[in-house]
């Protein structure tokens, strides 16, 4: 999953996509209505894969959280609305998702924010992993999983072979550094 071009915008209640860029600011679509509007560069922008959640030891990209919610709701939807729930509700969750938050650092408004973006991004279908996602998957059942030694195949070192005598040098991959420039003064009369 990548939320790099996925824009929480203050002042509007749902997350956005980024179209392109302008000199003034930038072009969004909103991932619910699907409108595309103008955002400035007053107002004030956060990408989600910058934004973290405090945990007891540091902080966890809501990357990881999302990819935690996804596989313990198994691609579903929260079974609650995230703005109307309790705390409890939220804070249960939660709990099974980041065992770790930090409980002094994260409020109730940070978890329904996180539930209900979880959501939206979900029905936008932001949320599948990509092939990325999978060939890290993979690699790490792999590293996990015990493999049996083989014995390792020697290989013969490839000769080198001279260069003949006549030949030219071989080209320099660094620039040559420009000619310093000096000015003469005229001298008075």
């Amino acid at each position: 999953m990548d939320l790099t071009n996925i824009l929480a915008v203050s002042g509007k209640p749902d997350l956005n996509e980024l179209i392109s860029r302008t000199k003034t600011g930038a072009i969004v679509k909103n991932l619910v209505t699907g409108q595309k509007f103008p955002v400035f560069a007053s107002s004030s922008i956060s990408q989600l894969s910058e934004i973290r959640m405090f945990t007891t030891n540091d902080e966890k990209p809501l990357e990881e959280i999302f990819q935690n919610i996804y596989n313990l709701l198994e691609a579903k939807p929260t079974g609650f609305d995230p703005k109307k729930a309790e705390s409890a509700e939220l804070f249960d969750l939660l709990a099974k998702v980041l065992p770790d938050y930090d409980t002094e650092r994260v409020h109730a408004s940070d978890a329904k924010k996180l539930f209900a973006w979880y959501n939206v991004l979900l029905n936008a279908g932001k949320l599948t992993p990509t092939e990325e996602d999978a060939k890290e998957e993979k690699k790490e059942e792999a590293a996990e999983k015990p493999v049996a030694e083989k014995p390792a195949a020697k290989k013969a070192a490839p000769k080198k072979t001279a260069a003949p005598k006549n030949a030219a040098p071989k080209a320099t991959t660094q620039a040559k550094a420009a000619p310093k420039r000096t000015t003469t003064a005229k001298k008075a009369i």
